[in-house]
């Protein structure tokens, strides 16, 4: 049954949320309930600096909207996505609207625990391509790598790939605790021949690389276009250019962690592809990628 706010706690509930940072550390949580995430993580993935983070999530926190334990050396920290539906209902009830339906209950949600990796007999072969391969797309296989927890396996590749990836893709990776060492542009013609690997999905990030002059990679099922402004076309000073490479970062770590935390093995190709149809149109999508994911 849906908590019951008083006014009080609304406006508290509504105070901690109003702030971009804890919005957006709410909402990653969420996706990854009940296990939770080690506030290390949390930065990570949010491209947020400890000390500026370690404030937020006290704030969430303090109103009830997370809870956290240590575990080893580590703080976990789990959405309670209990008192938002309350939050939901108080504002519903203003206006006699249908309360929204509770959250699953989770059991003992005063401990997290963070996912593990998994092992499994294969994992879901995806390929991240756009036109130079030097950025998006090399972000998002990092992240696709990481996050996936043994359960994804990701490539990226490039229509006309520059001579190396982006000096501020690398060096943002880098600076977030991602192994870097092997990364290199390359033609998506290295997945066309006979000892490519096989690929469930094909995600095109530019919409250059989304036109019909991509190919048909062979037995791919799922084909699904995640539309971003290219970082790499950034000008002016240095600063101004990171902030772009952060802005499309944390573009593709919303998309990435909502679909890792898919039950994607159990789910039919249908429905996965629907699903990540609409991942696409997450904030910061082209207009191409709204329209093809109509």
């Amino acid at each position: 049954m849906t908590e019951r706010l008083d006014a009080t706690s609304a406006v508290a509930l509504l105070n901690a949320l109003a702030q971009p940072t804890r919005l957006e550390v709410f909402r990653l949580l969420t996706r990854y309930r009940p296990h939770g995430l080690a506030a290390g993580d949390i930065g990570r993935l949010l491209a947020v600096a400890h000390n500026t983070l370690s404030s937020h999530l006290s704030a969430l926190e303090q109103v009830g909207l997370l809870v956290s334990r240590r575990e080893g050396r580590h703080i976990i920290f789990a959405a309670q996505p209990h008192r938002s539906d309350a939050l939901l209902a108080f504002l519903a009830d203003a206006c006699c609207t249908q309360v929204p339906r509770d959250c699953p209950p989770v059991a003992d949600p005063a401990f997290p625990s963070r996912k593990d990796v998994t092992e499994v007999d294969r994992p879901l072969h995806v390929l991240v391509v756009c036109t130079g391969n030097s950025a998006r797309s090399i972000m998002a296989e990092a992240v696709l790598n990481r996050e996936g927890l043994g359960r994804i396996k990701a490539w990226s590749a490039g229509s006309r790939p520059q001579e190396a990836p982006h000096r501020l893709a690398l060096g943002l990776l880098a600076e977030l605790g991602y192994e870097i060492s092997g990364y290199r542009s390359k033609s998506w013609d290295e997945f066309l021949g006979p000892d490519a690997p096989d690929l469930d999905l094909v995600i095109t990030v530019c919409d250059d690389a989304a036109d019909d002059a991509c190919p048909t990679f062979p037995g791919v099922p799922m084909r699904v276009h995640w539309g971003l402004d290219d970082p790499a076309q950034a000008v002016g000073p240095q600063e101004a250019q990171r902030a772009v490479f952060l802005k499309s970062y944390r573009e593709l770590t919303s998309r990435v962690s909502a679909f890792v935390n898919l039950p994607f093995e159990t789910m039919s190709i249908v429905d996965l592809e629907r699903l990540l149809h609409e991942i696409g149109k997450m904030d910061g999508a082209t207009r191409k990628s709204l329209e093809m994911a109509a």
